[in-house]
């Protein structure tokens, strides 16, 4: 009975040198130690060292390089079926730099919520609004500084903190928040738009030389 290698594959890997072995890209599982020890150190990519960027690979190319190295091995391949490799330069992390950027990030988030939030609260006249129900339920007018709009503002921060359920390092449940969903979505959706822009381009491509034996 041969042997069976299980081949995992993320839909992203961020590597960080150029020369890439299996064992970066793949998580790999085989009942057979010495198959599997030879497995992990398979070059699987030379990349340019001077050329980061995103390089799309197909498992099928993965497979059959294994089958070249090990022909009498079975392959079961769990993953996806294209898979992007992302090769950035190991750079020394600049603690002022990435800081900076931090404190710009909160400051434009701070000032465009806080500009959002009075934009809507001027559009549907807020300000009137509580003016008018705190003279209908006691009688008096309003000073501009009642109980409802302090209410209101005491309101308006405590839903922003339990609807992004973040603030700090500190999270009110352990639900992942809003904004990570949303990133997650967002990587998703620029993942699929590379696998399938390089897929049409490789279709194209092909078509052309079909069209063009000569070439």
């Amino acid at each position: 009975m041969s042997d069976t290698l299980y081949l995992q594959l993320d839909r992203n890997i961020e590597v960080t040198h150029p020369h890439v072995y299996l064992q970066d890209i793949a998580k790999l599982s085989c009942s057979n130690s010495k198959i599997l020890n030879r497995l992990r150190v398979m070059p699987v990519a030379n990349l340019d060292p001077d050329k980061p960027g995103r390089y799309v690979m197909s498992a099928i190319d993965l497979v059959e390089q294994i089958q070249k190295k090990e022909p009498e091995l079975e392959i079961t391949h769990l993953g996806e079926p294209d898979f992007i490799l992302t090769y950035e330069k190991e750079a020394p992390v600049n603690m002022l730099w990435r800081w900076a950027k931090v404190f710009f990030v909160c400051l434009s988030t701070f000032f465009g919520a806080a500009f959002s939030i009075m934009t809507f609260n001027n559009d549907v006249d807020v300000s009137k609004l509580f003016q008018q129900i705190y003279t209908q339920v006691t009688g008096n007018a309003s000073s501009g500084f009642t109980v409802l709009e302090i209410s209101y503002s005491i309101g308006l921060g405590l839903g922003v903190l339990f609807f992004f359920n973040h603030f700090g390092k500190m999270k009110i449940t352990s639900d992942p928040t809003p904004m990570q969903v949303q990133m997650r979505m967002y990587e998703d959706d620029v993942n699929t738009t590379i696998i399938e822009d390089i897929n049409r381009w490789q279709e194209n491509q092909a078509q052309q030389n079909g069209a063009n034996p000569s070439s």
